[in-house]
């Protein structure tokens, strides 16, 4: 490797370091929605990305083998990526939203998204476009990661609730509209998102028994 060469892996480790220190953030920041609704300790935001990458993952496998198409990578890293912007500006919950003008939220993110990534050279364009690729929701790949948000929001919500957390129905309402307009075109993934909001429905707190 030439000396320009070896200059130049350098400053890209240096920033990717950079990058990862800042993420270390999402670790320690709380998901303030639960926050709100009374529930004291909650999950942190770098525990929900886990949460929403593996169902993501699950979700896609599920699909692939049954012969629908899709870029396991791409799902992956989108939700790897997808709340990458609160290490800057944290979890805002769904009660704050609607007091920012239309699109200043959107613009913030957006800027927020590049600054994060700006350290990372190269490698920059690449993540952007992955993240903007799940905000814009037009790829299978990326609805299949914000299905894997909301699933793993009706897990906890499950797991809360079975802990002794009320008023948590909000989350339940629409939940069967919303899945399925992510679904839409795609009828093996609706039938898999009915099953398994069936399934999660079953573990609630005072949810009817089945039998075996």
């Amino acid at each position: 490797m030439s000396a320009q060469g070896e200059e130049s892996l350098k400053t890209e480790v240096q920033g990717a370091v950079q990058f990862l220190t800042e993420l270390q953030r999402l670790k320690a920041l709380p998901r303030t929605g639960w926050l709100l609704r009374g529930i004291r300790e909650v999950e942190s935001i770098a525990a929900h990305t886990c949460g929403v990458a593996v169902t993501a993952m699950v979700l896609a496998d599920l699909l692939r083998s049954r012969g629908q198409v899709i870029d396991g990578e791409a799902v992956l890293r989108m939700a790897l990526l997808h709340d990458l912007t609160e290490a800057r500006m944290g979890d805002l919950p769904s009660t704050i939203k609607p007091l920012f003008d239309p699109g200043v939220l959107r613009l913030a993110e957006e800027r927020a998204a590049a600054d994060l990534l700006a350290p990372l050279g190269r490698l920059t364009a690449g993540y952007q476009a992955l993240w903007l690729a799940y905000e814009q929701r037009q790829s299978l790949e990326a609805r299949i990661v914000k299905v894997g948000d909301k699933l793993d929001l009706l897990l906890q919500a499950v797991e809360y609730e079975l802990g002794g957390a009320c008023q948590l129905g909000e989350f339940w309402e629409r939940a069967d509209q919303e899945l399925a307009d992510l679904a839409q075109g795609v009828p093996l993934l609706r039938e898999i998102l009915a099953d398994w909001l069936a399934v999660l429905q079953r573990l609630r707190p005072g949810a009817p028994s089945t039998a075996p």
